[in-house]
């Protein structure tokens, strides 16, 4: 029976992102722009960010997320990241989703780049709204902004994001 339950926290886990993973980030940061002008304005202001084009998210009890990302520096691709995530408590289903990450100035983005970077339980993300108006809320030079692809998924549970990164490796002929 665990083996089954985990198999199927699995496939709902990668079905979403599997499905949806086509997007790019370039496609990605243009349909954030666009739906909430706080994130437009964020794109231009923050120091550095990270985008994360799908996120597949799954679980059955105990879930999970993964996604793969790019890392910019002032508007430059410097590095690619990798989302983790846990969660326990109440699940069921599977999602995809896009996520970005706001690091408001050089010290926040430092701190990510240093590896090992987590995003407590109590980090909130800001879902896109098209009337939103002033600035997405930074906690501690970050801002966290989402936005649903596909799938379906009833959650109460608790859990942290996980965030790697490695720097793109630099040809030193050039």
């Amino acid at each position: 029976m665990r083996r089954f339950a985990f198999v199927l926290v699995i496939a709902a886990l990668l079905m979403p992102a599997v499905a949806l993973a086509g997007s790019t980030v370039p496609e990605v940061i243009a349909k954030f722009k666009e739906k909430d002008p706080r994130v437009a304005k964020a794109f231009r202001t923050a120091y550095g960010y990270v985008v994360f084009p799908t996120v597949g998210k799954g679980g059955i009890g105990i879930g999970g997320a993964h996604g793969k990302g790019e890392v910019y520096e002032q508007g430059k691709q410097i590095g690619t990241s990798t989302l983790n995530q846990v969660t326990v408590g109440f699940q069921l289903g599977g999602q995809a989703y896009s996520e970005v990450i706001f690091f408001k100035d050089k010290t926040a983005t430092d701190d990510f780049k240093r590896g090992n970077f987590e995003l407590s339980a109590q980090a909130s993300a800001v879902a896109l709204n098209a009337r939103a108006a002033g600035d997405l809320p930074y906690n501690k030079g970050v801002a966290i902004a989402t936005m649903a692809k596909g799938g379906l998924m009833y959650e109460a549970s608790v859990g942290g994001q996980k965030l790697s990164y490695k720097p793109i490796e630099v040809d030193a002929k050039k």
